[in-house]
């Protein structure tokens, strides 16, 4: 006979999580807050979401675990540190290297904590019964507002998870249960008049405070976005070719947090101060290969090689011409209308007028014509 789900199973659970290597375990009911259906709503009719439809696609879902599941009765939350041992700003000095995403450097974090995941929704049904499914940032689940009514944290201005112990290097996991768990003692807000993560977004992507515009989010643009990216953004993206921690890195709670203690999570060879010239190189082969079990394999080789030919257009560096230069034969046409872009920035007028007269003629595609435009307008 199983045993009853009662305090003891909270017990069970958080150490069994903490044993895993998770630092932070909450629970709360399997219902969102009427506040966050709210925001979510609102979030979608602005359009803020940009080309995310998945986000649209299944909102009534995403508002509501019971539309998820309907026998879901609690949610477990967990949090997996990836707090940086360094400022992850620091790259940022320095033009002729790519800035990597601090929770991309290492391994993809769905691969270390969905097994983790699993082995505890395992071992609570051995124990206590019931149904579970564990989450890992792939379902219709809002994780970061369940992960505040389970205490973990709270959303701060930035939109994401902070904690007072990790600041705002916390990867989350769900489990959610028919079992019918004591919730914890939900977080309150504690970003008080702080508006740093605001004022330091590179795009201004914040429309106010706790109200993002993905639109304008270089974490957006640099992995979901997938066509040309806007003109007018691609100067403020800087060096930053995968993510961006701006808003995050600036976090004053993040000097309660101690670097993570999770080996897969630290950086990879290749990933911190990497050379753009040495990035520019990389064919389809030689990207996976480097990025293999990262998340940065996702977004495939040609949005990469789109985002390190926008860090080279700003870096300001005439040696980095002729791997740009070689991107105007790629097959893919965000590739090379990206290249026209970053040479007309490396490359003096008179230069970039030649090359211009040399190629537009030959270049059919509506992207790659858009730029040539773009250029003959500005000159």
């Amino acid at each position: 006979m199983k045993a009853a789900p009662t305090q003891s199973a909270r017990q069970f659970i958080t150490g069994t999580a903490l044993r895993l290597g998770f630092d932070a375990v909450g629970f709360a009911p399997a219902m969102q807050t009427d506040a966050a259906k709210a925001e979510l709503r609102r979030f979608l009719d602005q359009g803020y979401h940009g080309d995310m439809g998945w986000l649209s696609e299944r909102a009534e879902q995403r508002a509501d675990p019971q539309r998820l599941w309907p026998e879901a009765r609690s949610a477990i939350l967990l949090g997996h540190s990836y707090a940086p041992d360094s400022d992850p700003l620091q790259v940022l000095s320095r033009p002729d290297t790519a800035a990597i995403s601090v929770y991309a450097q290492g391994k993809d974090y769905h691969d270390v904590i969905k097994p983790k995941l699993k082995q505890i929704a395992r071992q609570m049904v051995q124990e206590f019964g019931g149904d579970v499914k564990v989450f890992v940032d792939t379902a219709p689940l809002m994780e970061k507002p369940l992960a505040q009514a389970a205490g973990l944290g709270w959303q701060g201005k930035h939109t994401n998870v902070v904690s007072r112990a990790h600041g705002s290097w916390l990867f989350l996991g769900a489990i959610l249960t028919t079992l019918e768990l004591e919730s914890s003692e939900p977080e309150i807000d504690h970003c008080g008049s702080c508006s740093r993560c605001l004022d330091v977004c590179p795009t201004q992507a914040f429309v106010g405070p706790y109200r993002l515009d993905a639109r304008k989010c270089i974490s957006y643009l640099t992995i979901e976005h997938k066509g040309m990216i806007d003109r007018t953004l691609r100067p403020m993206m800087g060096n930053r070719i995968y993510g961006c921690d701006d808003c995050l890195a600036v976090c004053p709670w993040n000097k309660f947090a101690s670097a993570t203690e999770e080996a897969a999570y630290r950086s990879r060879p290749g990933m911190v101060n990497a050379p753009l010239e040495e990035l520019l190189q990389l064919d389809d082969a030689a990207f996976r290969l480097l990025f293999s079990g990262s998340p940065i394999k996702r977004i495939g080789r040609d949005r990469f090689i789109r985002n390190v030919l926008i860090a080279a257009g700003n870096a300001g560096l005439p040696a980095l011409v002729p791997r740009v230069r070689m991107h105007l034969e790629d097959p893919s046409p965000v590739v090379r209308g990206t290249a026209i872009w970053a040479l007309a920035r490396l490359l003096p007028q008179e230069e970039i007028r030649r090359l211009q007269q040399e190629r537009s003629p030959l270049e059919g595609d509506t992207t790659v014509k858009a730029e040539w435009d773009a250029i003959s307008g500005s000159a």
